[in-house]
């Protein structure tokens, strides 16, 4: 077809109508945070317009985290997590998505919101679970250090090795899944392993699974608030916890 030929909103109305029916998903973005007021103004105007909603679940900052949120984005959801850490956080925003596909991202501007339109297409082409990686073709990072990439490498390996996937990336967080699998990632996990957690239930339940290229930067302002043996030692018992122990909501599916 010459490009001249190439069918126009019109034609394509006119050759199938029921192509305006199609439902379109709703995303909604989940976004932990614990004093990033800095940084949040480099990650909310970035989100693509056409997202549902943006949940920001708060670990209680004392920074005015919460406040620069809603006025970078009027419309933005706060929810206050009291408890600590990036598992509790990310299980209070699933549990009151709205969308019909949800995002997790980071708000230190290490992740790219412009990379979430791969992620979610990744799904509308079939997938059930995105995941971002940074050691495929189109991936890399500006933030890792050899030591968290050795880690990285080591409990990648340990996954694929216990489970029989070809995961390349498993310590990262930039992840999209569709909203009616929430219930498969249940518990009391509260810590960073709850990236880890998301994968191998993915895993565990047989859900079709996609890798996209994404670009990590470094953090642009502040420190980060992992520690690399501490949380890497809890995300190996997690892999290993998950692999000889089924957890509940894999026996409820079942």
């Amino acid at each position: 077809m010459a490009p001249s030929d190439a069918p126009t909103p019109e034609t394509l109305s006119f050759l199938d109508p029921a192509w305006r029916h199609v439902p379109i998903p709703r995303v909604s973005v989940v976004m932990p945070t614990l004093n990033e007021a800095p940084n949040l103004a480099h990650v909310i105007p970035q989100i693509p317009n056409w997202v549902h909603e943006v949940i920001v679940v708060d670990g209680r900052s004392t920074d005015g985290t919460v406040e620069v949120a809603r006025q970078l984005r009027r419309d933005v959801r706060v929810v206050l997590e009291s408890k600590r850490g990036k598992g509790a956080a990310l299980r209070a925003g699933f549990a009151c998505a709205t969308g019909d596909i949800i995002v997790t991202i980071d708000a230190d501007g290490s992740m790219n919101p412009n990379e979430m339109i791969l992620l979610v297409g990744a799904l509308l082409a079939g997938a059930d679970f995105a995941k971002g990686s940074r050691f495929i073709e189109g991936g890399g990072s500006t933030d890792l250090s050899t030591f968290r990439a050795l880690g990285n490498w080591g409990l990648t390996t340990s996954v694929r090795l216990l489970y029989g996937c070809r995961f390349s990336d498993l310590c990262y967080g930039y992840m999209a899944f569709w909203r009616r699998w929430t219930p498969l990632f249940d518990g009391e996990t509260d810590g960073f392993e709850i990236e880890t957690v998301l994968c191998v239930r993915a895993l565990q339940h047989g859900l079709k699974i996609a890798e996209v290229a994404s670009r990590e930067a470094e953090r642009v302002h502040g420190v980060s608030n992992l520690r690399a043996i501490p949380d890497g030692w809890r995300v190996l018992r997690t892999i290993l916890r998950e692999r000889v122990a089924p957890n509940s909501s894999r026996a409820a599916s079942a």
